[in-house]
């Protein structure tokens, strides 16, 4: 079944639908102009259908994220169980299953990054980004989501640690706008040595105590040695070609995201917005507390424009790190 609908998602794009990966099971397919159901199996369908978003929804998912932009949203269901809640006055809505059996902090999770690419997929279109700055690109996942929300602007992805990067540059390949190095980045030009073996959690920093009781893959570590550039070192090169520079800067370094930022300079007065991963509970010793990270940005000249959780705690509630959206609000088109 997973394979099937594997192939068949990597499929859709070629007959113009624009799909956005949810997770196990679930994804967000949305094309112009006209109607289209798939059937996957049972309890499982693919909808699409004019100026909407519809999820794919696996056999065994308990969720669908389905949004409407203009025309009224006519919305499928899995059985007559399935319940809707709707999201205040959005124009979205939440179909549930009861008998599948919720997990409601999954649920959350899912949709508060579904909202947030959305969020900045519309800050991108609104403010006229053309270079998008992707610092601490892993495999790619932040590019190629950008591409599957629209974004046709240049990319420019930095990844260090040498197994990220050979796949990063694999998934760049075929696409002559999106640019990648194998640099971090930071305060200074430099070589350090960071963390690895901690898949998308790779870090200059260490584990925090906190850190250490909640992720197991903490327990054990390799380094590499990396090369380290100024962000404002590399902007020229980056930005070479594009007539006016409106660019973006996506951080997202395992709490060195403020590094990053410093190594700016005067530069990042050049960026129309940015978005950084910003904690609550700190899992790397060393890193900065939300409100600092926040108020240093603010500082610059950005104002918040979205939040939305990214890992919570399951026995608590409490939110551990936020996607933290931030634009400069004199740089959108039409401000005086």
């Amino acid at each position: 079944m997973q394979t099937a609908y594997r192939r068949l998602l990597k499929l859709m794009p070629r007959l113009g639908l624009q799909v956005t990966d949810l997770g196990p099971g679930t994804a967000v397919v949305s094309r112009r102009g006209g109607r289209i159901r798939i059937p996957l199996g049972p309890g499982a369908d693919v909808l699409a259908r004019d100026n909407g978003r519809y999820t794919v929804a696996g056999a065994g998912t308990d969720a669908w994220v389905v949004r409407r932009r203009a025309s009224r949203v006519q919305q499928e269901q899995s059985g007559p169980e399935s319940t809707t809640v709707r999201l205040g006055d959005s124009g979205a809505s939440l179909l549930l299953d009861p008998a599948a059996g919720s997990d409601e902090r999954k649920l959350q999770l899912a949709a508060a990054e579904y909202l947030c690419h959305q969020h900045v997929a519309g800050m991108l279109e609104l403010y006229d980004v053309n270079c998008v700055f992707d610092v601490g690109a892993n495999r790619g996942q932040y590019a190629r989501r950008l591409r599957r929300f629209g974004y046709t602007g240049r990319i420019v992805s930095f990844e260090p640690t040498a197994e990220h990067f050979a796949t990063l540059e694999k998934a760049a390949a075929d696409d002559p706008d999106w640019w990648v190095y194998p640099y971090g980045l930071g305060r200074e030009d430099t070589t350090s040595t960071i963390h690895t073996g901690w898949n998308t959690m790779n870090s200059l920093l260490p584990p925090s105590d906190y850190g250490k009781g909640r992720y197991v893959r903490f327990s054990t570590t390799d380094t590499e040695e990396i090369q380290i550039r100024r962000l404002d070192s590399m902007m020229e090169k980056a930005l070479d070609g594009i007539d006016t520079p409106r660019p973006f800067l996506k951080m997202d370094t395992q709490g060195y995201d403020l590094e990053v930022f410093a190594g700016g300079g005067d530069r990042v007065a050049e960026f129309v917005g940015l978005q950084s991963e910003v904690a609550l509970l700190r899992l790397y010793e060393g890193s900065p507390p939300m409100n600092e990270a926040i108020g240093v940005y603010e500082a610059a000249g950005f104002g918040i424009t979205g939040m939305y959780p990214v890992t919570r705690e399951a026995d608590t509630g409490r939110v551990i790190e936020f996607d933290c959206v931030m634009m400069r609000a004199d740089a959108a088109p039409g401000k005086s």
